[in-house]
């Protein structure tokens, strides 16, 4: 298998993406927020906090597997 498409490089392209949702949805979250719709902010800064401590989780994951691959 191609080393650009190995079970490792797509899990952490989904991570990659993982991230980068996050940081969207905390930016339209600070808008929502600046509109006064508070409670639209707390649901999803709720949701946020569960994607920051599963990313902790994934990114160990990730550097096992990569661990794995190389010996």
């Amino acid at each position: 298998m191609s080393g650009e498409y190995s079970l490792s490089d797509v899990l952490e392209r989904m991570y990659e993406n993982q991230l980068a949702l996050e940081a969207a949805l905390m930016e339209l979250t600070l808008h929502a927020e600046t509109q006064g719709l508070t409670e639209v902010g707390e649901n999803v800064r709720s949701s946020l906090w569960a994607i920051g401590e599963n990313a902790g989780h994934i990114k160990q994951g990730l550097a096992r597997l990569k661990g794995k691959n190389a010996g």
